[in-house]
């Protein structure tokens, strides 16, 4: 079976942007392999498990198949098996959605005062805290 480097599969299956990175995420020991920190020059073949720490989201990967050399997403999704759970694939939506969600003001209103930007962040509070999941037993079934 065909063994690659555990940093250059990172970046040809599109995971990591560049290899540079792959690399740095290694010697941080935010990749492990068979749940085992590893090094970048770690050697993988098809069949072992990955896990990823990227940007507060613990990304699970199965190999399927080595590459050699960097792909286009359509043929790399098909080198791996993605195993990360439900709840970090929400985690990781509901991020994208936040970031892409820009607020935005009327133009030539400029910046906001201290007493708009505390009014936001009241808004915003209040808003956060109704969307939150919120018990409504309160424990007087009989």
């Amino acid at each position: 079976m065909e063994r690659t480097r555990i940093d250059k599969w990172l970046w040809t299956v599109r995971i990591f942007k560049s290899r540079s990175m792959a690399t740095q995420a290694c010697k941080s020991g935010k990749v492990k392999v068979n749940n085992a920190k590893c090094k970048p020059a770690r050697s993988i073949a098809g069949g072992e498990h990955i896990t990823v720490d990227k940007n507060g989201l613990k990304l699970q990967f199965k190999i399927l198949e080595t590459l050699k050399n960097r792909v286009a997403y359509a043929i790399a999704k098909d080198c791996y098996e993605d195993l990360t759970p439900a709840e970090e694939r929400e985690k990781f939506r509901a991020f994208y959605h936040r970031r892409r969600s820009v607020e935005s003001r009327n133009r030539g209103l400029g910046r906001p005062t201290k007493r708009d930007r505390r009014a936001i962040e009241n808004f915003k509070e209040i808003d956060a805290w109704l969307d939150a999941e919120v018990s409504y037993d309160f424990g007087d079934d009989e």
